[in-house]
Formats: structure tokens, C-alpha cells, sequence
């Protein structure tokens, strides 16, 4: 068995390592010499990449109660998705207890709900109801779809951290997300 040392600084070409055209370059010079492939790892990653692995922000999805309407939670995901971020989607009619036990069984870093049909003032109490029960204080509550603008002052003194309205841009929906998990800190 050969013995591989690497160098500081220098790292195998893996199947999972993004590679930056200067990478590819470098990788194809080797194979066609038939050499092994010593790459810095500044030439690997490229700038900023690190930083958006390292975040690794989970987040579950859930449709609460009888709403049937579940488009915009998937865009909403997809979106969340394409950022970067693990989403877990729940799918539709679950109880808030059934989100909430969920939430804390994948460890997630954000809980968001999303209502159209109105029974916000019934679902949010009950699900932080259910998560001071399960003694989770660091779950991100957030809401989603259409909900008035008198109930999302009464939802935010209740302790959800943001209401994202049906018209909110996925650009936003995703910044937010980032923000809240950024101001909590680590777990």
C-alpha cells in the first residue's frame, strides 16, 4: 500500500469538492500526463464557498390544519434549497404538535409555518404552546401566507420571530432566514 501524504494546503480532488475552472484546468494537464493531482485548496473552493457550506441552516416546512394549498410552501422551500439550506417539507393536515415534535426530531434551526386559510390565531399559540412544553427556546418560528396586518402584531408579541406575507420576494424570504439564524447565534 502506498503511503499519501498531503502538504498544508493541498488536498485530493474528491467527488464532492466544488472545482473552479482553474481547478478543471490543472486537473485535465494531469490526466492527460498520467500524474497524480496535487491541488492547493485555495484552487478548489472558490471564494466564499466555505463560508456558505459551513452554514448548513435546517429548516422544516409545514402546512397546518386543513389547508390544502401547499404551492407556495414548496416554492418557498425550493427557494430555501437553492440557498443552500436542508429543508425538510412536512407535507399537508398536520396538527401542530405533529410539526413541532417533527421540528425537534431533525434538530432544525428554523420552524416555518405556512397558513392560507386563516386559522393562524389558533395554530401559532398552539404550537408554541407545544414548543415550551418540549422545552425548545432556540427553534426560529416564522409564518408564512396570508395573514391580516393586525393578527401579525398580536403573532410577533406571541413569539414568532417573522411573518413573511404571500408577496414576499424569495430573495427576501431567504435573506430573512439568514438574518434570524445570524442574530441567534450559535446553538
Amino acid at each position: 500500500m502506498r503511503d499519501v501524504r498531503r502538504r498544508p494546503g493541498e488536498h485530493r480532488v474528491g467527488r464532492l469538492a466544488p472545482l473552479t475552472s482553474r481547478a478543471l484546468t490543472l486537473i485535465l494537464k494531469c490526466v492527460r500526463r498520467r500524474s497524480r493531482m496535487r491541488i492547493p485548496h485555495a484552487q478548489l473552493v472558490p471564494a466564499g464557498a466555505e463560508a456558505m457550506m459551513a452554514e448548513n441552516i435546517r429548516v422544516l416546512m409545514a402546512k397546518v390544519g386543513l389547508d390544502g394549498h401547499d404551492r407556495g410552501v414548496r416554492v418557498v422551500a425550493r427557494c430555501l434549497r437553492d440557498a443552500g439550506m436542508d429543508v425538510i417539507y412536512t407535507g399537508l393536515h398536520r396538527t401542530p404538535e405533529e410539526v413541532v415534535d417533527a421540528a425537534v426530531q431533525e434538530d432544525v434551526d428554523v420552524l416555518g409555518v405556512s397558513l392560507l386559510s386563516g386559522a393562524h390565531m389558533t395554530a401559532f399559540p398552539r404550537i408554541m404552546k407545544r414548543l415550551r412544553e418540549r422545552g425548545v427556546d432556540d427553534i426560529i418560528l416564522l409564518g408564512g401566507g396570508v395573514i391580516p396586518d393586525e393578527d401579525i402584531v398580536a403573532l410577533k408579541k406571541m413569539g414568532v420571530a417573522e411573518i413573511l406575507l404571500q408577496d414576499t420576494p424569495p430573495n427576501v424570504i431567504v435573506e430573512t432566514v439568514r438574518r434570524l439564524v445570524k442574530e441567534r447565534g450559535a446553538r
